[in-house]
């Protein structure tokens, strides 16, 4: 092997020392350094700390821990109990009704907190008695449960479409609106698989009448009471986007100011939570900047040394046409996802794959949306699936493993259909924005 394709040895050695048991973050940062001392010697270091420097003063980034908080603080908010009985009492006659409930909750939240695994959390905890009490088929709880929760990686404000935005280049915000409809796409298939219900009887039975026995005026007073919070901060950090009126990094400090707001009129904001929100914000925050610098240095030295135009030749010269190579980063990030968290996929792929895209003639966004899509199957994939370990912290005893990971496989398909139809109909993704933003 010639010395130009020295770069490319770097994938291997990262997957040796991931499943040698070393952090990714560490990982990632221990080849960079290695690989990096071979090719550039001592401009290594300088090199290294200019990388790290520009992710730092990176202002788009600052929205992070903002959305973080976020998305932590609604967790102690209540927010979710009063949704979740709110939609209950419309569907819960219907059968399947509590799960569909539990995707419809799981698309509010995920649109109000920005974070993974903050709406799985949320809503498990108070949809899983009620559909075990129902005689729910636990394969199904589990799917729903998880692949609602996995609605956080697309539907805005997505943190993960925050970090993918700097790393490939992008607007943040015209991604952010590109992701509105495709995320609504899954969400509505979830909702479509509800009807596997009525074909098997036992799978998922109807709430009984006369548990949901609520006079007309009462169920919308509780829906509008239910919704309206939500809606609120919902528009707060997607509204004053869409309208211009505010950057993504001031959008997201919006609605923290506004998961404060709401947290204080449920009447759960105390110095404790608050103080264990902060905690919590900074656990996580660290953790995934953590992983950004390493994904940084791990790019910029792969790069510097010559792999994006190796990657590039060696693509260039398959016979797979630019749909072929589209397809293969697309199955890169799958296969990717079976072992890598979000983070590190993004990081190391996106300023490879980035330039190349542009080259073959695709639109950016819309490329993106596909990525960051099939990034969110990595949600539910084993042997990672952090979907069914954050999920398996709160089931009983009774749920096993087995039926969790058998519930989420019809999921990981309906999302593998999604993104089917944005690449079949790239407008799925295109037409908001070119309608809010222009091009």
């Amino acid at each position: 092997m010639g010395s130009e394709y020295l770069p490319l040895l770097m994938f291997p050695c990262m997957l040796i020392t991931i499943f040698a048991g070393y952090p990714v973050a560490f990982s990632l940062m221990g080849i960079a350094f290695l690989f990096g001392i071979v090719g550039f010697e001592g401009g290594i270091f300088p090199m290294l700390i200019r990388r790290v420097y520009n992710m730092a003063e990176n202002y788009v980034l600052a929205a992070v821990p903002l959305f973080v908080f976020m998305g932590t603080l609604l967790e102690r908010s209540g927010i979710a109990q009063k949704l979740f009985n709110a939609i209950s009492i419309w569907t819960g006659r219907l059968r399947g009704g509590l799960a569909m409930a539990t995707v419809i909750m799981c698309t509010i939240i995920a649109a109000c907190t920005g974070i993974i695994g903050a709406s799985e959390v949320m809503v498990g905890v108070m949809a899983i008695p009620a559909m075990l009490k129902r005689d729910y088929r636990h394969s199904l709880i589990c799917g729903t449960i998880c692949a609602g929760g996995s609605l956080g990686t697309l539907i805005p404000p997505s943190v993960v479409t925050v970090v993918y935005g700097p790393a490939a280049g992008l607007s943040v915000g015209r991604l952010l609106i590109a992701s509105i409809l495709p995320g609504l796409l899954l969400s509505s298939l979830y909702l479509i698989y509800g009807i596997r219900s009525y074909l098997s009887p036992t799978l998922a039975p109807p709430v009984p009448f006369e548990e949901l026995k609520m006079p007309l005026k009462e169920k919308i007073s509780t829906t509008t009471t239910a919704l309206l919070p939500p809606l609120f901060l919902i528009f707060a950090v997607m509204g004053s986007i869409i309208f211009g009126l505010a950057a993504p990094t001031e959008a997201a400090a919006l609605g923290a100011f506004g998961a404060l707001i709401l947290t204080a009129i449920y009447g759960h904001l105390t110095l404790t939570s608050l103080k264990e929100t902060v905690i919590q914000t900074l656990k996580i925050t660290s953790m995934m900047m953590l992983i950004l610098t390493g994904g940084y240095m791990f790019s910029g030295v792969f790069l510097g040394m010559g792999g994006g135009e190796v990657t590039e030749k060696i693509l260039m010269g398959l016979p797979f046409g630019r749909g072929g190579i589209l397809i293969i980063f697309l199955f890169i990030a799958f296969i990717s996802g079976f072992f890598l968290d979000w983070a590190s996929i993004l990081l190391v792929f996106i300023p490879i794959f980035s330039p190349i895209i542009v080259k073959l003639g695709f639109d950016s966004i819309w490329f993106g949306i596909l990525f960051i899509m099939m990034i969110q199957t990595s949600y539910l994939t084993p042997p990672l699936a952090p979907a069914i370990f954050y999920l398996k912290s709160i089931v009983p005893p009774e749920v096993t493993m087995r039926e969790m990971f058998h519930g989420v496989i019809p999921y990981v398909i309906l999302q593998l259909i999604g993104i089917i139809l944005v690449a079949v109909i790239p407008q799925i993704a295109l037409w908001l924005p070119s309608k809010v933003i222009g091009w």
